[in-house]
């Protein structure tokens, strides 16, 4: 008779992720900073208050993303 059983498998030590503050702080920066670009392109951007004048190039290009994250745009 055959034994089918499965090798016992050891568990790694589990090591925490641990970062300093001050790379946590730029880490934080930097996404505060991405987050609010991605928000103005996709949710404020249109032509009247475009940043890049009457430039409509970046309301065409997330105008679906637009209408599907529920911003109004006309």
């Amino acid at each position: 008779m055959s034994s089918l059983s499965a090798p016992a498998e050891s568990a790694a030590p589990a090591i925490p992720a641990v970062i300093s503050g001050s790379r946590a702080t730029v880490w934080l920066i930097s996404t505060f900073i991405i987050a609010l670009a991605v928000y103005y392109f996709i949710g404020v951007d249109q032509g009247a208050f475009s940043v890049f004048g009457n430039d409509m190039h970046i309301h065409e290009f997330v105008h679906d993303s637009r209408h599907f994250l529920g911003f109004p745009c006309h």
